[in-house]
Protein backbone atom coordinates (compact mmCIF):
# COMPACT_ATOMS: atom_id res chain seq x y z
CA UNK A 1 0.00 0.00 0.00
CA UNK A 2 1.34 3.68 -1.10
CA UNK A 3 2.22 5.60 2.00
CA UNK A 4 0.65 8.71 0.12
CA UNK A 5 -2.64 7.86 -1.94
CA UNK A 6 -3.50 10.89 -4.46
CA UNK A 7 -7.32 11.13 -5.25
CA UNK A 8 -10.17 13.35 -6.86
CA UNK A 9 -12.79 14.75 -4.34
CA UNK A 10 -16.08 15.70 -6.29
CA UNK A 11 -18.60 18.15 -4.47
CA UNK A 12 -21.88 17.66 -5.56
CA UNK A 13 -22.47 19.15 -9.12
CA UNK A 14 -24.59 22.14 -10.15
CA UNK A 15 -26.62 20.22 -12.81
CA UNK A 16 -28.02 17.63 -9.77
CA UNK A 17 -26.27 14.78 -11.23
CA UNK A 18 -23.24 13.29 -10.18
CA UNK A 19 -19.88 13.77 -12.63
CA UNK A 20 -19.77 9.51 -11.95
CA UNK A 21 -23.48 8.74 -12.53
CA UNK A 22 -22.38 10.56 -15.99
CA UNK A 23 -21.25 7.16 -18.13
CA UNK A 24 -19.35 8.19 -21.02
CA UNK A 25 -21.70 11.41 -21.21
CA UNK A 26 -18.98 14.10 -20.45
CA UNK A 27 -18.04 16.06 -23.46
CA UNK A 28 -17.52 20.02 -24.00
CA UNK A 29 -21.49 20.48 -24.36
CA UNK A 30 -22.08 18.82 -20.92
CA UNK A 31 -19.65 19.22 -18.86
CA UNK A 32 -20.99 22.68 -17.20
CA UNK A 33 -23.41 20.68 -15.91
CA UNK A 34 -20.44 19.19 -13.37
CA UNK A 35 -19.30 22.03 -11.96
CA UNK A 36 -19.65 23.18 -8.27
CA UNK A 37 -20.37 26.34 -6.62
CA UNK A 38 -17.40 27.74 -4.78
CA UNK A 39 -19.12 28.46 -1.11
CA UNK A 40 -19.31 24.17 -1.70
CA UNK A 41 -16.01 23.98 -3.16
CA UNK A 42 -14.27 25.86 -0.12
CA UNK A 43 -16.58 23.81 2.65
CA UNK A 44 -15.74 20.83 0.94
CA UNK A 45 -12.21 21.71 1.32
CA UNK A 46 -12.32 22.48 4.60
CA UNK A 47 -13.60 19.44 5.68
CA UNK A 48 -10.84 17.40 3.87
CA UNK A 49 -8.37 19.49 5.99
CA UNK A 50 -10.01 18.91 9.09
CA UNK A 51 -10.04 14.96 8.57
CA UNK A 52 -5.90 15.01 8.16
CA UNK A 53 -5.64 15.06 4.35
CA UNK A 54 -3.65 17.26 2.19
CA UNK A 55 -5.07 19.50 -0.46
CA UNK A 56 -3.07 19.43 -3.71
CA UNK A 57 -5.44 21.57 -5.51
CA UNK A 58 -8.98 23.14 -6.39
CA UNK A 59 -10.15 23.38 -9.29
CA UNK A 60 -14.23 24.29 -10.57
CA UNK A 61 -15.02 20.48 -10.90
CA UNK A 62 -13.01 18.76 -7.73
CA UNK A 63 -10.48 18.42 -5.13
CA UNK A 64 -6.97 17.28 -5.34
CA UNK A 65 -6.16 15.37 -1.88
CA UNK A 66 -2.97 13.07 -0.54
CA UNK A 67 -3.91 10.93 2.25
CA UNK A 68 -2.47 7.50 3.64
CA UNK A 69 -4.53 4.80 3.87
CA UNK A 70 -5.61 5.29 7.66
CA UNK A 71 -6.90 9.06 6.60
CA UNK A 72 -8.77 7.65 3.91
CA UNK A 73 -10.33 4.81 6.19
CA UNK A 74 -11.35 7.05 9.09
CA UNK A 75 -12.81 10.15 6.76
CA UNK A 76 -14.63 7.51 4.45
CA UNK A 77 -15.39 4.83 6.75
CA UNK A 78 -14.48 2.17 4.34
CA UNK A 79 -11.23 -0.32 4.05
CA UNK A 80 -8.91 0.20 1.17
CA UNK A 81 -6.67 -2.49 -0.02
CA UNK A 82 -4.45 -3.34 -3.38
CA UNK A 83 -4.77 -5.03 -6.05
CA UNK A 84 -2.01 -6.29 -8.84
CA UNK A 85 -3.96 -5.78 -12.18
CA UNK A 86 -2.56 -6.16 -15.96
CA UNK A 87 -1.49 -2.89 -17.67
CA UNK A 88 0.53 -1.83 -20.75
CA UNK A 89 3.49 0.27 -19.98
CA UNK A 90 6.41 2.10 -21.89
CA UNK A 91 7.12 0.48 -25.34
CA UNK A 92 4.10 -1.64 -25.10
CA UNK A 93 5.68 -4.12 -22.34
CA UNK A 94 2.60 -6.18 -20.60
CA UNK A 95 3.07 -5.56 -17.06
CA UNK A 96 1.45 -5.50 -13.45
CA UNK A 97 1.24 -2.60 -11.43
CA UNK A 98 -0.41 -1.77 -8.32
CA UNK A 99 -3.68 0.21 -7.74
CA UNK A 100 -5.39 0.77 -4.87
CA UNK A 101 -9.12 0.04 -4.76
CA UNK A 102 -12.26 0.51 -2.30
CA UNK A 103 -14.11 -2.90 -2.37
CA UNK A 104 -17.24 -1.68 -0.93
CA UNK A 105 -18.34 -0.15 -4.49
CA UNK A 106 -18.76 -1.32 -7.77
CA UNK A 107 -17.28 0.93 -9.45
CA UNK A 108 -13.32 0.82 -10.05
CA UNK A 109 -11.51 2.89 -8.02
CA UNK A 110 -14.40 4.75 -6.32
CA UNK A 111 -15.08 5.64 -2.56
CA UNK A 112 -18.95 6.41 -1.82
CA UNK A 113 -19.08 9.01 0.90
CA UNK A 114 -22.46 7.53 2.35
CA UNK A 115 -23.12 8.19 6.25
CA UNK A 116 -20.28 10.14 6.52
CA UNK A 117 -19.71 13.98 7.44
CA UNK A 118 -19.40 13.70 3.64
CA UNK A 119 -22.57 12.73 2.44
CA UNK A 120 -24.22 15.57 1.35
CA UNK A 121 -21.43 17.69 0.22
CA UNK A 122 -19.33 14.99 -1.79
CA UNK A 123 -21.27 13.03 -4.62
CA UNK A 124 -17.62 10.95 -4.22
CA UNK A 125 -13.81 10.33 -4.19
CA UNK A 126 -11.84 8.68 -6.84
CA UNK A 127 -8.66 7.00 -6.43
CA UNK A 128 -6.26 8.21 -8.65
CA UNK A 129 -4.91 5.32 -11.14
CA UNK A 130 -1.16 4.86 -12.82
CA UNK A 131 -0.78 5.84 -16.01
CA UNK A 132 2.25 5.22 -18.34
CA UNK A 133 4.24 7.21 -21.18
CA UNK A 134 3.54 6.43 -24.42
CA UNK A 135 7.05 4.72 -25.21
CA UNK A 136 11.06 5.29 -25.20
CA UNK A 137 13.90 4.00 -26.28
CA UNK A 138 17.30 5.20 -26.72
CA UNK A 139 19.87 6.01 -28.77
CA UNK A 140 23.12 8.48 -29.20
CA UNK A 141 23.62 10.82 -32.76
CA UNK A 142 26.15 8.67 -34.08
CA UNK A 143 24.21 5.30 -34.78
CA UNK A 144 24.39 3.45 -38.04
CA UNK A 145 20.54 3.17 -38.67
CA UNK A 146 17.84 5.55 -40.48
CA UNK A 147 16.68 7.58 -38.12
CA UNK A 148 15.22 10.71 -37.61
CA UNK A 149 17.23 13.77 -36.11
CA UNK A 150 15.51 17.42 -34.68
CA UNK A 151 14.90 19.44 -35.48
CA UNK A 152 15.81 19.51 -39.72
CA UNK A 153 14.28 16.07 -40.17
CA UNK A 154 11.23 16.08 -38.12
CA UNK A 155 10.43 19.76 -39.29
CA UNK A 156 10.77 18.25 -42.89
CA UNK A 157 8.74 15.39 -42.22
CA UNK A 158 5.81 17.45 -40.99
CA UNK A 159 6.27 19.56 -43.75
CA UNK A 160 6.64 22.64 -41.13
CA UNK A 161 9.83 24.06 -43.37
CA UNK A 162 7.93 26.09 -45.59
CA UNK A 163 5.64 27.88 -42.46
CA UNK A 164 8.57 29.00 -41.25
CA UNK A 165 9.71 30.79 -44.29
CA UNK A 166 6.94 32.51 -44.08
CA UNK A 167 7.11 34.04 -40.75
CA UNK A 168 5.47 31.23 -38.70
CA UNK A 169 6.98 29.64 -36.51
CA UNK A 170 4.81 29.89 -33.60
CA UNK A 171 5.32 33.09 -32.16
CA UNK A 172 3.43 33.77 -29.25
CA UNK A 173 1.46 30.84 -28.78
CA UNK A 174 1.56 29.10 -25.28
CA UNK A 175 2.12 25.00 -24.93
CA UNK A 176 1.73 23.27 -21.84
CA UNK A 177 3.08 20.09 -21.77
CA UNK A 178 2.04 17.39 -19.10
CA UNK A 179 4.67 14.75 -18.41
CA UNK A 180 7.91 13.99 -16.45
CA UNK A 181 9.67 17.24 -16.43
CA UNK A 182 12.06 19.41 -18.19
CA UNK A 183 16.06 18.81 -18.26
CA UNK A 184 17.45 22.36 -19.03
CA UNK A 185 19.77 20.75 -22.04
CA UNK A 186 22.15 22.81 -24.24
CA UNK A 187 20.13 21.52 -27.14
CA UNK A 188 17.47 24.04 -26.15
CA UNK A 189 19.28 27.05 -24.93
CA UNK A 190 21.72 26.93 -27.71
CA UNK A 191 18.80 27.67 -30.21
CA UNK A 192 17.06 30.20 -28.56
CA UNK A 193 13.91 27.94 -27.74
CA UNK A 194 11.61 29.31 -25.19
CA UNK A 195 11.04 27.31 -22.56
CA UNK A 196 9.33 28.60 -18.77
CA UNK A 197 10.47 27.25 -16.15
CA UNK A 198 8.93 23.88 -14.73
CA UNK A 199 6.06 23.69 -12.38
CA UNK A 200 5.34 20.84 -10.47
CA UNK A 201 1.91 19.16 -10.54
CA UNK A 202 0.47 18.44 -7.00
CA UNK A 203 2.67 15.67 -5.52
CA UNK A 204 5.21 16.07 -7.84
CA UNK A 205 9.07 17.63 -6.76
CA UNK A 206 12.42 18.72 -8.42
CA UNK A 207 11.37 20.98 -10.70
CA UNK A 208 14.91 21.00 -12.51
CA UNK A 209 15.02 17.28 -12.57
CA UNK A 210 13.53 14.64 -15.34
CA UNK A 211 14.38 11.43 -13.77
CA UNK A 212 13.04 9.61 -16.26
CA UNK A 213 13.46 11.97 -19.26
CA UNK A 214 10.73 11.18 -21.00
CA UNK A 215 8.86 14.98 -20.67
CA UNK A 216 12.44 16.50 -22.21
CA UNK A 217 12.83 14.31 -24.96
CA UNK A 218 9.45 14.61 -26.07
CA UNK A 219 8.84 18.48 -25.60
CA UNK A 220 11.73 18.93 -28.65
CA UNK A 221 9.48 17.86 -31.25
CA UNK A 222 7.26 20.90 -30.52
CA UNK A 223 9.84 22.59 -31.29
CA UNK A 224 10.94 20.81 -34.74
CA UNK A 225 7.79 22.05 -36.06
CA UNK A 226 7.09 25.20 -33.54
CA UNK A 227 10.78 27.00 -33.15
CA UNK A 228 9.17 29.71 -31.64
CA UNK A 229 6.19 28.91 -29.26
CA UNK A 230 6.70 29.15 -25.35
CA UNK A 231 6.72 25.94 -23.78
CA UNK A 232 5.35 25.47 -20.46
CA UNK A 233 6.48 22.13 -18.96
CA UNK A 234 3.90 20.45 -15.65
CA UNK A 235 5.73 17.95 -13.55
CA UNK A 236 3.88 15.14 -13.36
CA UNK A 237 4.17 12.83 -10.15
CA UNK A 238 5.88 9.68 -10.50
CA UNK A 239 6.66 5.84 -9.33
CA UNK A 240 9.66 4.10 -8.03
CA UNK A 241 8.12 1.98 -11.33
CA UNK A 242 8.12 4.25 -14.23
CA UNK A 243 4.67 5.30 -13.52
CA UNK A 244 3.10 8.80 -13.32
CA UNK A 245 0.50 9.77 -10.37
CA UNK A 246 -2.19 12.21 -10.36
CA UNK A 247 -2.56 12.89 -13.92
CA UNK A 248 -5.89 14.63 -13.62
CA UNK A 249 -4.01 16.77 -10.92
CA UNK A 250 -1.13 17.74 -13.38
CA UNK A 251 -3.52 18.38 -16.16
CA UNK A 252 -5.63 20.74 -14.38
CA UNK A 253 -2.21 22.40 -13.18
CA UNK A 254 -1.25 23.04 -16.70
CA UNK A 255 -5.16 24.47 -17.63
CA UNK A 256 -4.14 26.93 -15.17
CA UNK A 257 -1.58 28.69 -16.85
CA UNK A 258 -4.23 29.71 -19.23
CA UNK A 259 -2.15 27.94 -22.23
CA UNK A 260 -3.15 28.07 -26.34
CA UNK A 261 -2.49 23.75 -26.21
CA UNK A 262 -2.18 21.02 -23.73
CA UNK A 263 -0.36 17.90 -24.88
CA UNK A 264 -0.08 14.90 -23.30
CA UNK A 265 2.24 11.83 -24.00
CA UNK A 266 0.50 9.52 -21.67
CA UNK A 267 -2.81 7.35 -20.53
CA UNK A 268 -4.30 4.12 -19.49
CA UNK A 269 -5.61 0.96 -21.62
CA UNK A 270 -9.24 1.20 -21.94
CA UNK A 271 -11.02 -1.27 -24.35
CA UNK A 272 -14.43 -0.61 -23.20
CA UNK A 273 -16.21 0.81 -20.03
CA UNK A 274 -17.44 1.21 -17.37
CA UNK A 275 -14.90 4.01 -16.71
CA UNK A 276 -13.34 4.30 -13.28
CA UNK A 277 -13.91 7.02 -10.97
CA UNK A 278 -10.77 7.90 -12.21
CA UNK A 279 -11.42 8.43 -15.64
CA UNK A 280 -14.75 10.45 -15.09
CA UNK A 281 -12.73 12.64 -13.65
CA UNK A 282 -10.31 13.06 -16.19
CA UNK A 283 -13.07 13.20 -19.00
CA UNK A 284 -14.53 16.10 -17.17
CA UNK A 285 -10.98 18.37 -17.36
CA UNK A 286 -10.60 17.93 -20.76
CA UNK A 287 -13.73 18.64 -21.61
CA UNK A 288 -13.45 21.15 -19.78
CA UNK A 289 -10.51 22.30 -20.91
CA UNK A 290 -11.84 22.01 -24.24
CA UNK A 291 -14.78 23.95 -23.67
CA UNK A 292 -12.83 27.04 -22.31
CA UNK A 293 -11.18 27.72 -25.73
CA UNK A 294 -8.01 25.01 -25.36
CA UNK A 295 -6.42 22.72 -28.12
CA UNK A 296 -5.84 19.39 -26.20
CA UNK A 297 -3.73 16.74 -27.43
CA UNK A 298 -3.55 12.91 -26.46
CA UNK A 299 -1.30 10.36 -27.60
CA UNK A 300 -4.05 7.31 -29.16
CA UNK A 301 -1.94 4.70 -27.51
CA UNK A 302 1.29 2.06 -28.81
CA UNK A 303 -1.09 -0.64 -29.30
CA UNK A 304 -3.28 -0.22 -26.30
CA UNK A 305 -6.62 1.73 -26.24
CA UNK A 306 -5.64 5.12 -24.81
CA UNK A 307 -7.58 7.07 -22.47
CA UNK A 308 -8.09 10.16 -22.71
CA UNK A 309 -6.51 9.27 -25.82
CA UNK A 310 -9.82 8.31 -27.14
CA UNK A 311 -12.30 10.98 -25.75
CA UNK A 312 -14.29 12.97 -28.32
CA UNK A 313 -12.76 16.59 -27.01
CA UNK A 314 -9.25 16.10 -27.70
CA UNK A 315 -7.26 15.78 -31.07
CA UNK A 316 -6.00 12.18 -30.74
CA UNK A 317 -2.46 11.29 -32.30
CA UNK A 318 -1.00 7.80 -34.16
CA UNK A 319 1.46 7.32 -36.28
CA UNK A 320 3.16 7.17 -39.65
CA UNK A 321 6.59 5.83 -40.63
CA UNK A 322 8.13 7.82 -43.10
CA UNK A 323 11.48 5.72 -44.55
CA UNK A 324 14.69 7.27 -45.80
CA UNK A 325 13.35 7.66 -49.33
CA UNK A 326 9.87 9.51 -47.87
CA UNK A 327 7.65 6.86 -48.26
CA UNK A 328 4.98 5.96 -45.98
CA UNK A 329 3.68 3.46 -44.23
CA UNK A 330 1.38 3.30 -41.45
CA UNK A 331 3.40 2.50 -38.13
CA UNK A 332 2.59 -0.87 -36.58
CA UNK A 333 3.90 0.17 -33.37
CA UNK A 334 1.05 3.15 -32.53
CA UNK A 335 -2.68 2.34 -31.80
CA UNK A 336 -5.43 2.71 -34.05
CA UNK A 337 -9.76 1.48 -33.35
CA UNK A 338 -13.19 2.05 -32.80
CA UNK A 339 -13.97 3.32 -29.31
CA UNK A 340 -16.27 0.89 -27.32
CA UNK A 341 -16.94 3.59 -24.72
CA UNK A 342 -17.43 6.70 -26.99
CA UNK A 343 -20.03 6.16 -29.79
CA UNK A 344 -18.16 7.00 -33.23
CA UNK A 345 -15.53 7.91 -32.01
CA UNK A 346 -12.80 6.92 -34.60
CA UNK A 347 -9.28 6.82 -33.13
CA UNK A 348 -6.86 8.67 -34.27
CA UNK A 349 -7.82 11.40 -35.77
CA UNK A 350 -4.38 11.83 -37.80
CA UNK A 351 -0.93 11.15 -37.32
CA UNK A 352 2.82 12.24 -36.76
CA UNK A 353 5.80 10.55 -36.90
CA UNK A 354 6.63 7.24 -35.03
CA UNK A 355 9.25 4.35 -35.82
CA UNK A 356 8.28 0.61 -36.11
CA UNK A 357 8.17 -2.34 -34.12
CA UNK A 358 9.66 -3.84 -31.89
CA UNK A 359 10.82 -0.50 -29.94
CA UNK A 360 10.01 2.21 -32.42
CA UNK A 361 13.85 3.74 -32.24
CA UNK A 362 13.14 6.40 -34.36
CA UNK A 363 13.74 9.90 -33.72
CA UNK A 364 16.64 11.12 -31.65
CA UNK A 365 16.13 13.58 -28.50
CA UNK A 366 17.87 14.96 -25.91
CA UNK A 367 17.45 14.01 -22.29
CA UNK A 368 18.95 14.38 -18.92
CA UNK A 369 22.59 12.41 -18.75
CA UNK A 370 22.19 9.31 -16.93
CA UNK A 371 17.92 9.45 -15.99
CA UNK A 372 15.96 6.21 -16.73
CA UNK A 373 15.79 6.31 -20.21
CA UNK A 374 19.64 7.28 -20.80
CA UNK A 375 20.97 4.28 -18.77
CA UNK A 376 18.28 1.93 -19.28
CA UNK A 377 18.08 1.52 -22.25
CA UNK A 378 22.08 1.68 -23.23
CA UNK A 379 24.23 -1.14 -25.63
CA UNK A 380 21.97 -3.70 -27.55
CA UNK A 381 21.98 -3.63 -31.31
CA UNK A 382 19.58 -2.12 -33.45
CA UNK A 383 16.23 -2.53 -33.69
CA UNK A 384 16.12 -3.82 -29.84
CA UNK A 385 18.60 -1.89 -28.67
CA UNK A 386 20.22 1.55 -28.92
CA UNK A 387 23.69 0.82 -29.43
CA UNK A 388 25.58 3.27 -27.50
CA UNK A 389 26.70 4.06 -24.16
CA UNK A 390 24.70 5.47 -21.04
CA UNK A 391 25.22 9.00 -19.78
CA UNK A 392 25.28 10.19 -22.94
CA UNK A 393 22.15 13.16 -22.57
CA UNK A 394 20.39 11.43 -26.09
CA UNK A 395 18.30 8.83 -26.59
CA UNK A 396 14.73 7.98 -28.85
CA UNK A 397 11.29 8.54 -28.34
CA UNK A 398 9.17 7.34 -30.34
CA UNK A 399 5.79 6.08 -30.50
CA UNK A 400 2.46 8.36 -30.03
CA UNK A 401 4.47 9.93 -27.36
CA UNK A 402 6.64 12.02 -30.40
CA UNK A 403 3.34 12.04 -32.55
CA UNK A 404 1.33 14.21 -30.01
CA UNK A 405 3.91 17.11 -29.69
CA UNK A 406 4.43 17.23 -33.04
CA UNK A 407 1.02 18.03 -33.73
CA UNK A 408 0.67 20.23 -30.98
CA UNK A 409 3.66 22.54 -32.59
CA UNK A 410 1.51 22.16 -35.92
CA UNK A 411 -1.55 23.78 -33.83
CA UNK A 412 0.85 26.21 -32.72
CA UNK A 413 1.63 27.26 -36.24
CA UNK A 414 -2.08 27.55 -36.94
CA UNK A 415 -3.09 29.94 -33.84
CA UNK A 416 -0.57 32.44 -34.74
CA UNK A 417 -1.68 32.50 -38.29
CA UNK A 418 -5.67 32.68 -37.13
CA UNK A 419 -5.64 33.21 -33.36
CA UNK A 420 -9.33 33.27 -33.64
CA UNK A 421 -9.76 29.57 -34.23
CA UNK A 422 -11.41 27.14 -31.53
CA UNK A 423 -10.27 23.86 -30.68
CA UNK A 424 -12.82 22.20 -33.04
CA UNK A 425 -11.48 24.41 -36.23
CA UNK A 426 -7.93 23.49 -35.78
CA UNK A 427 -8.75 19.77 -34.94
CA UNK A 428 -10.94 19.69 -38.50
CA UNK A 429 -8.48 21.65 -40.66
CA UNK A 430 -5.48 19.58 -39.08
CA UNK A 431 -7.50 16.37 -40.15
CA UNK A 432 -8.19 17.93 -44.00
CA UNK A 433 -5.06 19.08 -44.80
CA UNK A 434 -3.62 15.41 -43.92
CA UNK A 435 -1.56 13.82 -46.49
CA UNK A 436 -3.20 10.32 -47.23
CA UNK A 437 -1.02 7.38 -46.01
CA UNK A 438 -2.34 4.15 -48.03
CA UNK A 439 0.48 1.10 -46.82
CA UNK A 440 1.14 -0.72 -43.88
CA UNK A 441 -1.11 -1.74 -40.89
CA UNK A 442 -1.15 -0.22 -37.20
CA UNK A 443 -0.83 -2.08 -34.07
CA UNK A 444 -4.25 -3.33 -33.95
CA UNK A 445 -3.83 -4.96 -37.10
CA UNK A 446 -6.43 -2.06 -39.10
CA UNK A 447 -4.42 -1.43 -42.60
CA UNK A 448 -4.28 2.01 -44.11
CA UNK A 449 -6.28 2.53 -47.22
CA UNK A 450 -7.19 5.26 -49.40
CA UNK A 451 -8.64 7.85 -47.81
CA UNK A 452 -9.69 8.17 -43.66
CA UNK A 453 -8.82 4.88 -41.78
CA UNK A 454 -8.22 3.10 -38.06
CA UNK A 455 -4.61 2.74 -38.97
CA UNK A 456 -3.91 6.79 -39.23
CA UNK A 457 -7.05 8.53 -39.32
CA UNK A 458 -6.90 11.45 -41.65
CA UNK A 459 -3.02 10.28 -42.11
CA UNK A 460 0.11 11.95 -41.53
CA UNK A 461 0.09 15.86 -40.31
CA UNK A 462 0.72 18.54 -43.11
CA UNK A 463 2.05 21.41 -41.22
CA UNK A 464 2.09 24.33 -44.51
CA UNK A 465 -1.33 23.27 -45.95
CA UNK A 466 -2.87 23.58 -42.01
CA UNK A 467 -1.16 26.62 -41.69
CA UNK A 468 -2.44 27.59 -45.29
CA UNK A 469 -6.13 27.13 -44.33
CA UNK A 470 -5.82 28.65 -40.85
CA UNK A 471 -4.94 31.86 -42.62
CA UNK A 472 -8.06 31.73 -45.22
CA UNK A 473 -10.25 30.57 -41.95
CA UNK A 474 -9.06 33.66 -40.32
CA UNK A 475 -9.64 36.01 -43.37
CA UNK A 476 -13.40 34.48 -44.02
CA UNK A 477 -12.09 33.50 -47.98
CA UNK A 478 -12.71 30.42 -48.98
CA UNK A 479 -11.27 28.71 -51.60
CA UNK A 480 -14.79 27.34 -53.30
CA UNK A 481 -15.86 30.64 -53.30
CA UNK A 482 -12.30 32.52 -53.92
CA UNK A 483 -10.61 30.85 -57.10
CA UNK A 484 -13.98 29.52 -58.91
CA UNK A 485 -13.52 30.83 -62.39
CA UNK A 486 -17.34 31.57 -62.27
CA UNK A 487 -17.34 33.68 -59.33
CA UNK A 488 -14.01 35.01 -58.97
CA UNK A 489 -12.92 36.45 -61.89
CA UNK A 490 -15.43 36.05 -64.12
CA UNK A 491 -15.21 38.49 -67.16
CA UNK A 492 -18.87 40.08 -66.45
CA UNK A 493 -18.41 40.71 -63.19
CA UNK A 494 -14.16 40.94 -62.91
CA UNK A 495 -13.37 43.37 -65.71
CA UNK A 496 -16.82 43.63 -67.37
CA UNK A 497 -15.86 46.22 -70.43
CA UNK A 498 -19.70 47.38 -70.64
CA UNK A 499 -19.01 49.23 -67.00
CA UNK A 500 -14.77 48.79 -66.66
CA UNK A 501 -13.30 50.50 -69.90
CA UNK A 502 -16.70 50.79 -72.20
CA UNK A 503 -15.93 53.57 -74.67
CA UNK A 504 -19.03 55.65 -74.53
CA UNK A 505 -18.53 56.10 -70.79
CA UNK A 506 -14.99 55.59 -70.01
CA UNK A 507 -13.37 57.45 -72.26
CA UNK A 508 -16.45 60.12 -74.18
CA UNK A 509 -14.74 63.81 -74.15
CA UNK A 510 -18.46 64.61 -72.93
CA UNK A 511 -18.69 62.04 -70.37
CA UNK A 512 -15.04 59.68 -70.02
CA UNK A 513 -13.09 62.30 -68.18
CA UNK A 514 -15.69 64.47 -66.72
CA UNK A 515 -14.34 64.27 -63.03
CA UNK A 516 -17.63 63.19 -61.49
CA UNK A 517 -18.47 60.88 -64.04
CA UNK A 518 -15.56 59.63 -66.47
CA UNK A 519 -12.97 58.57 -64.45
CA UNK A 520 -15.07 58.73 -61.04
CA UNK A 521 -13.37 55.95 -58.94
CA UNK A 522 -16.54 54.24 -58.11
CA UNK A 523 -17.71 53.43 -61.85
CA UNK A 524 -14.15 53.68 -63.93
CA UNK A 525 -11.62 51.58 -62.53
CA UNK A 526 -13.81 50.95 -58.99
CA UNK A 527 -11.28 48.48 -57.28
CA UNK A 528 -14.26 46.72 -55.70
CA UNK A 529 -15.37 45.18 -59.43
CA UNK A 530 -12.73 46.41 -61.74
CA UNK A 531 -9.11 45.35 -60.13
CA UNK A 532 -9.97 44.66 -57.14
CA UNK A 533 -6.48 43.79 -54.79
CA UNK A 534 -7.89 40.45 -53.53
CA UNK A 535 -7.99 39.22 -56.71
CA UNK A 536 -10.02 35.98 -57.12
CA UNK A 537 -10.23 35.78 -53.19
CA UNK A 538 -13.22 37.31 -51.95
CA UNK A 539 -15.61 37.05 -48.85
CA UNK A 540 -18.69 35.52 -49.17
CA UNK A 541 -20.18 38.29 -48.11
CA UNK A 542 -18.67 40.28 -50.96
CA UNK A 543 -20.19 37.90 -53.38
CA UNK A 544 -23.19 37.84 -52.27
CA UNK A 545 -24.03 41.45 -52.63
CA UNK A 546 -22.69 43.93 -55.53
CA UNK A 547 -22.74 46.97 -52.82
CA UNK A 548 -20.17 44.27 -50.34
CA UNK A 549 -17.49 45.96 -48.82
CA UNK A 550 -15.00 48.10 -50.57
CA UNK A 551 -11.42 47.07 -50.03
CA UNK A 552 -10.08 49.18 -52.86
CA UNK A 553 -8.06 51.24 -50.33
CA UNK A 554 -7.14 48.31 -47.64
CA UNK A 555 -4.41 46.24 -47.76
CA UNK A 556 -4.56 42.76 -47.65
CA UNK A 557 -3.18 42.01 -44.26
CA UNK A 558 -5.70 44.57 -42.93
CA UNK A 559 -8.44 42.82 -44.16
CA UNK A 560 -7.70 39.43 -42.50
CA UNK A 561 -8.86 40.64 -39.13
CA UNK A 562 -6.11 40.24 -37.12
CA UNK A 563 -4.74 37.38 -38.76
CA UNK A 564 -1.09 36.93 -40.68
CA UNK A 565 -1.18 38.18 -44.87
CA UNK A 566 -1.06 35.89 -47.07
CA UNK A 567 2.16 35.66 -49.31
CA UNK A 568 1.88 36.11 -52.81
CA UNK A 569 4.31 32.32 -53.06
CA UNK A 570 1.83 31.17 -50.36
CA UNK A 571 -1.83 32.38 -52.80
CA UNK A 572 -0.28 30.14 -55.60
CA UNK A 573 0.94 27.16 -53.47
CA UNK A 574 -2.74 27.37 -52.10
CA UNK A 575 -4.42 27.92 -55.43
CA UNK A 576 -2.44 24.70 -56.81
CA UNK A 577 -3.25 22.64 -53.46
CA UNK A 578 -7.13 23.63 -53.30
CA UNK A 579 -7.20 22.55 -57.72
CA UNK A 580 -5.22 19.42 -57.15
CA UNK A 581 -6.96 18.40 -53.93
CA UNK A 582 -10.60 19.48 -54.25
CA UNK A 583 -10.68 20.83 -50.95
CA UNK A 584 -14.21 22.83 -49.98
CA UNK A 585 -14.08 24.44 -47.04
CA UNK A 586 -17.80 25.23 -45.31
CA UNK A 587 -18.64 28.81 -45.08
CA UNK A 588 -18.92 29.10 -41.29
CA UNK A 589 -16.76 28.59 -38.31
Amino acid sequence: MPRRIFAQVSPRSVGSTSMFDAMGTINSDTVANFQSEPSDIQQCANLLLEAGFEVLQVSNFTINIAGSRSTYETAFKTKLVTEERPVIKSEGREDYATFVECPATDMPGFISTRETAFEDLVEGVAIEEPAYLMAASAFAPMVPYWHLRLPGDVSLGVNADKAHRAGITGKGVKVAMVDSGQFAHPFFASRGYRVAPTVLGPGASNPTRDEMGHGTGESANIFAAAPDAQLLPVKLATTASGGILNTTGGFNAAVALNPDIITCSWGSHRVSGPLSAADQVAAAAVAAAWASGIVVVFSAGNGNFGFPGQHPNVISAGGVHMKEDGSMEASNYASGFMSNIYSGRRVPDLSGLVGMQPKAIYIMLPLEPGDGIDVGRAGGTFPNGDQTGPRDGWAVFSGTSAAAPQLAGVAALMLQACPSLSPNAVREIMMKTARDVTSGSNSQGNPATTGPDLATGNGLVDAHKAMLLAKIRCSGIGPRRGIEPRRGIEPRRGIEPRRGIEPRRGIEPRRGIEPRRGIEPRRGIEPRRGIDPPGPFRTADADASENGPDFGQVSLEAQLAGGVGITPEERADLEQMVIASQIELEDEL
